[in-house]
């Protein structure tokens, strides 16, 4: 006779969120709660697959009794809250949080709804100023703890700075980089457990670094691609993608998506082929897989070349 263990069913709290009265099971997060209800809370630090970090704090909420706001992606529901997603202390915050990433940082290619989030909330990009001129070179990779350049007080201080191209399979532009920890997570417990990069420095120097800031090529980075995965900016990017955008070619409205299974091991992960003008551009996989979560290896993220491969102006396949 076979057994089956059956987990203890969780135990139902009771909170409200902005005045409606909710049940949600023990364990969940208020930003969990938030979205059973419809709200949509922005976050740009969160995302299923990856534990909570929230160093963004765009997810914050009003909890009633608490002295600060919260960061609802980690925030556990208690019996009783009473929580308020879009009180005017939380609107201020949120405003304030993205204007002084707008102000910094190149958010052009991030997701369409932060865009969306800096008309709602009416977070002015230039409203410290509009952003100092890039000094040559890359000073940020060259700063030590604790030393800052003086700022003249009338201009944005900018973390611009040429994209880093050391490899074939994705590049990083860390100009449009907000620190967000997705791909420190991503590199690290979570999914790849290679370590490879950390943040390094304190306050406006920190930045995205490899162990002892050697090149990419020469860290313990195994270039599965996870990194890319996660972030939320463009910071991370395919070669592929890049060259097509600074070509011009880029039309994502010209993109198909296939979902296929990848033909490298036995594992069984999903693969998303995004194909344009007959050609393979990028590769992802679905968070909700149960194999990858999201995640992949070398082979499965970017070993799609041989599918490129044409003889006579014809498939080989």
């Amino acid at each position: 006779m076979s057994v089956t263990f059956v987990a203890a069913p969780k135990r139902l709290l009771t909170l409200t969120v902005d005045g409606q009265p909710v049940r949600v099971p023990e364990g969940t997060t208020l930003l969990e709660a938030c979205r059973q209800q419809g709200i949509d809370t922005p976050t740009l630090c969160y995302l299923e697959n990856l534990t909570p970090v929230n160093v963004c704090r765009v997810c914050v909420v009003e909890v009633q009794g608490s002295r600060t706001l919260v960061p609802a992606c980690s925030r556990k529901v208690e019996d009783g809250m009473v929580v308020s997603s879009d009180s005017e202390r939380v609107r201020a915050s949120r405003k304030s949080v993205l204007e002084l990433l707008a102000s910094s940082v190149d958010l052009s290619l991030a997701a369409p709804e932060v865009r969306q989030w800096m008309e709602r909330y009416g977070a002015d990009a230039d409203r410290f100023g509009s952003a100092e001129t890039p000094q040559e070179g890359n000073p940020r990779d060259r700063a030590r703890p604790g030393e800052h350049r003086p700022s003249d007080g009338r201009r944005a201080a900018t973390v611009a700075q040429p994209a880093k191209l050391d490899n074939d399979t994705y590049i990083r532009d860390y100009s449009r980089c907000i620190l967000c920890y997705k791909c420190v997570e991503a590199c690290g417990v979570d999914a790849q457990n290679t370590f490879a990069i950390a943040v390094a420095g304190r306050g406006f120097e920190a930045r995205i670094s490899t162990e002892f800031d050697v090149g990419l090529p020469d860290s313990a980075c195994v270039y599965c691609g996870n990194c890319i995965g996660v972030c939320p900016t463009g910071a991370l990017m395919f070669k592929s993608e890049y060259d097509m955008r600074r070509a011009g070619t880029w039309d994502e409205t010209r993109q198909t998506m296939t979902t296929t299974i990848c033909p490298y091991c036995g594992v069984g992960c999903n693969l998303e082929l995004h194909v344009q003008d007959n050609s393979i551009v990028k590769v992802t996989s679905p968070l909700d897989h149960d194999v990858t979560q999201g995640h992949l290896c070398v082979k499965g993220r970017f070993g799609y070349q041989f599918v490129q491969h044409r003889s006579n102006g014809k498939s080989s396949g």
